[in-house]
């Protein structure tokens, strides 16, 4: 099984892009290239199919111009396919990676990740089954999975199917990956990449002691990730037992001279089966470039850890409330 390098925090999530936006996303995209490249490191940036892939083709043909062609190894566009439930036959996936690779302007897709609905039809393990057909024609290096249960990882495991990964969502708050998928990521050498670690945002120091009770004192919930994961939070634990695990990364992270996001994401960096996590980018806006360098330098020590689980043992249990990885999307 082809395996999935620990690339720590280089790995961008790039959403949503809109067209009217695109002077000021290139130069977004330009000083990350610039800022990991010049550091020696790869740069990874992770979509959805649609037009950030076309952002994608321009910027991976500015490289081409711009950097000699060692550079172009150095760059990865990490793309998803989400399909609708119906029956997957050969030409319906073909056509959609080549739909893929010609707005990225790629040959082989860097890395495809497979998401599925519906688990009553098992159509996803006909497509994954196309989708390693291609990867074996040379149009996709590798075959992942995004939001997918540990019982469906193991189904498509055993029909042997070569996936590399699984992305899902993980945090200090949300640790259901590491209660029953990790373990079978351990036995088969399967990865975790990870999103949702910073929550939106909402584990920073933006947040921290405020009261969203009350109407307009603290910071807005102004987009759909910091409101889905506000939901998280309150099923979790409520918005008092947050700000306590706030406080106790904000501790840790004074004593390490850092930030919030980068103790929270460290820690989820740390855990089992864990290759790398996504860094959410709104381009032109937030692209978190300094906190990226702290994650790679930062490393927690065993009274920091204990702290961290002292205070997240204390949250309701999200396997019971929610149920395994991607559930929350299937329900």
């Amino acid at each position: 099984m082809q395996s999935v390098e620990r690339d720590v925090a280089d790995e961008w999530r790039v959403g949503p892009y809109r067209p009217g936006r695109r002077r000021r996303c290139h130069a977004s995209l330009r000083r990350c290239r610039s800022h990991h490249l010049r550091h020696g490191r790869s740069l990874s940036f992770d979509f959805v199919d649609g037009p950030a892939e076309d952002l994608y083709g321009i910027f991976i043909n500015r490289v081409r111009r711009e950097r000699p062609p060692e550079f172009l190894d150095k760059v990865r566009g990490l793309t998803k396919w989400v399909p609708p439930p119906v029956k997957m036959t050969s030409s319906i996936v073909r056509e959609s990676i080549d739909v893929s690779r010609r707005r990225m302007d790629v040959p082989c897709l860097d890395m495809l990740q497979f998401h599925w609905w519906d688990y009553s039809n098992p159509g996803y393990l006909d497509a994954l089954n196309h989708l390693t057909d291609l990867k074996e024609e040379g149009k996709i290096k590798t075959v992942a999975l995004t939001n997918f249960d540990t019982e469906r990882l193991r189904i498509i495991l055993e029909n042997g199917i070569p996936v590399v990964s699984n992305q899902v969502q993980h945090s200090v708050v949300d640790m259901r990956p590491q209660q029953k998928m990790a373990e079978l990521c351990q036995l088969t050498g399967v990865k975790l990449i990870t999103y949702g670690t910073v929550m939106g945002g909402l584990l920073s120091e933006k947040f921290l002691d405020t009261n969203l009770s009350i109407p307009f004192a603290g910071p807005p919930l102004n987009t759909p990730s910091l409101q889905k994961y506000k939901r998280m939070v309150d099923a979790w634990g409520g918005w008092s037992q947050f700000q306590v695990l706030l406080q106790t990364l904000k501790r840790i992270a004074s004593k390490h001279g850092v930030s919030i996001p980068v103790v929270a994401v460290r820690y989820i960096l740390d855990q089992p089966a864990v290759a790398g996590s996504m860094i959410g980018v709104r381009l032109g806006l937030a692209e978190h470039i300094q906190d990226t360098n702290a994650i790679f330098m930062l490393s927690l020590d065993e009274d920091d850890v204990n702290s961290i689980q002292e205070v997240t043992k204390k949250g309701k249990d999200l396997l019971g409330v929610i149920g395994d990885c991607g559930d929350e999307y299937r329900r």
